[in-house]
Order: C-alpha cells, then sequence, then structure tokens
C-alpha cells in the first residue's frame, strides 16, 4: 500500500490513477553542484524489497524550468533515484538523478515531445544494479540509465516537483510493481 512523503494539498486517487498538483517549491535533490539539499517532493511510495520492475504512464502541464514528473526508487534521504521528464531549456528531457549521499543529473532531450505526449517509465532492481528505461508511446522501451545503487528494502512510486513554481497538474495511469524484466539489454 503506497504512503505520501510530502502530500501534495490537491490530489486524488481513483482506479489506476493518480492525478495530483504541486505545491510551490517542491524538490529532491541532494548537494551536487548547486550545494543545497532539498527532500520536498512529492511522492506517492509502495514498500519493496528484491528484484521488480515498477512501471507507469504520466501525461503533465510541463512550463517551467525544472517542472517534473515520474517514478522514484527511495531507500531513505540520502538514497534515492528518480526518472522521468523535466523541463528545462524550454524542452521536456527525459531525467535522470541517481542519488548515494549526493545527487547526479543527467538528460536525454525529447524534441518531438509535448505536454499531450504521455510518457511511459520503468525501473527495474537486478541485485544492485537499477535500470531505467522509458518510452513516448510508441511502446519501445529505451534505456536511459543503468547504474549502481543498493539493494536494500525500499520503497518505489510516483513522484512530481516544482522547484520555481506551484501547480503542475499531472496524471499518472498504471502503476504497477511485480517481477523483474530479463536482464537481457539487446
Amino acid at each position: 500500500m503506497a504512503t505520501w512523503l510530502n502530500e501534495p494539498a490537491e490530489w486524488t486517487a481513483k482506479g489506476d490513477t493518480l492525478e495530483l498538483v504541486t505545491d510551490k517549491a517542491t524538490d529532491f535533490w541532494r548537494r551536487t553542484f548547486y550545494g543545497f539539499t532539498r527532500d520536498s517532493g512529492h511522492a506517492y511510495l509502495a514498500p519493496v524489497s528484491g528484484d521488480f520492475s515498477a512501471s507507469a504512464t504520466m501525461t503533465a502541464a510541463y512550463e517551467t524550468l525544472y517542472d517534473q514528473a515520474g517514478l522514484m526508487l527511495r531507500i531513505d534521504e540520502t538514497h534515492w533515484i528518480k526518472a522521468g521528464i523535466e523541463f528545462t531549456d524550454g524542452l521536456m528531457h527525459f531525467s535522470t538523478v541517481v542519488t548515494r549521499d549526493v545527487s547526479d543529473w543527467s538528460v536525454i532531450p525529447l524534441h518531438d515531445a509535448n505536454p499531450q505526449t504521455p510518457v511511459s517509465i520503468r525501473i527495474t532492481r537486478h541485485d544492485d544494479a537499477v535500470r531505467v528505461q522509458f518510452h513516448l508511446g510508441d511502446g519501445q522501451w529505451q534505456m536511459a540509465r543503468l547504474c549502481p545503487f543498493p539493494s536494500a528494502d525500499a520503497f518505489v512510486g510516483m513522484t512530481a516537483c516544482t522547484p520555481e513554481r506551484a501547480g503542475l497538474k499531472v496524471r499518472f495511469t498504471d502503476f504497477s510493481v511485480g517481477a523483474p524484466i530479463s536482464r537481457e539489454l539487446h
């Protein structure tokens, strides 16, 4: 059963759909590059252990720098991964932040995407490795990241943040957690 970390003031859940509106100045980040630590983003998380794959599809009205929505895998405030869409440089990007005491950031520009484009995300854990994948409605999964990450009991679920404003409306559908996909990469 999922519970909130930093519950937003406005949200609804019905069936397999979660809709939320972000509060002001919300984010997840730890130290690296910007020098600050934030643990105020919204995350609706369920417990997981062992190997698994988690996925969801989302849409949002991205328009302001750093508007973001996606999936989060979280052990605690110093060990987590967030992956999804982040609006930067006037464009939707597929963004992954891996945090092991400090945060890093990688982005893939999505030149053909717009806020109406549904984006599906999948996070898979195999032992102490995590694979992050996405697709833009065409069903062809693309790998965004393969990284080391502790195999400890954790939480996984949907997340959204708006460091520069409030009011991003996000709609998540088809969230699921199950057995891990194959370890085959190609």
